[in-house]
């Protein structure tokens, strides 16, 4: 069966054209004009991933994000958005997005982002819909791994900075994993990428900038060392100085 791909885009043209260019490509669309269609839709028949523009009328996509995490949907999410701002993109990412496009974007993007989305929800090894949670094969249930001051459990996928627990996305806790397990060693960009997204973006994608932004907001604590560490023209290292 192909991929099930629900598209929520109130610009006619963008969503037709995008709607043709992923049904060529082999993908099964369903395409709505609003948020409330969205839900709608996503209740009635949950998808394989979703791609929702942020700025729409009525309920817009960071909304339709937030109401299916709080519902414990899991589902994969590609924001599309004409906003640029790395807050703007933040704002995707904490209401519970998985990735995003920025527009004008180019179709081969969002295709390669996609795969990206769907191949991570299949190494998992349960439906996108996350009625199961995700669970980390590499991990005995049970057993912690540690770094850099940080306790991470990937088969709970719970993850704890001295007695805190961290409140993390799954790209968040899996981009954090990385880190922890190679705590001490410089990973580069385009390593971090294929691990991560499956995908290097390039030298001019911001997406890895944003997440680690994101992730170090929820690490730091006043008077405590900030643990990931950027090597310039490299890459990210997670160690406490």
């Amino acid at each position: 069966m192909p991929p099930t791909v629900l598209l929520a885009e109130d610009d006619r043209a963008i969503r037709n054209a995008l709607e043709r260019a992923l049904t060529l490509e082999g993908y099964q669309v369903t395409a709505v004009a609003d948020g409330v269609e969205a839900l709608a839709q996503a209740h009635r028949t949950p998808p394989d991933v979703l791609v929702l523009d942020v700025m729409m009328p009525g309920i817009d996509g960071l909304q339709v994000c937030r109401v299916l995490r709080a519902e414990g949907d899991r589902t994969p999410i590609l924001m599309l958005t004409a906003l640029v701002e790395t807050q703007d993109r933040i704002a995707g990412l904490d209401a519970g997005a998985d990735d995003y496009v920025v527009k004008p974007f180019d179709v081969e993007e969002v295709f390669a982002r996609l795969r990206a989305l769907l191949r991570r929800a299949a190494d998992a090894g349960a439906p996108a819909p996350a009625d199961v949670p995700k669970q980390a094969a590499a991990e005995p249930s049970g057993r912690l791994i540690e770094g850099a001051g940080l306790r991470m459990d990937p088969q709970a996928r719970r993850a704890w900075r001295g007695a805190r627990e961290l409140e993390l996305t799954r790209t968040e806790f899996e981009l954090l994993e990385l880190l922890v397990r190679n705590a001490g060693i410089v990973l580069d960009h385009g390593t971090i990428y294929d691990r991560i997204w499956g995908y290097d973006f390039g030298p001019g994608s911001k997406n890895l900038a944003v997440y680690v932004g994101y992730l170090r907001r929820k690490l730091d604590e006043p008077g405590a060392p900030q643990l990931i560490h950027t090597v310039r023209g490299v890459g990210y290292v997670l160690r406490e100085d």
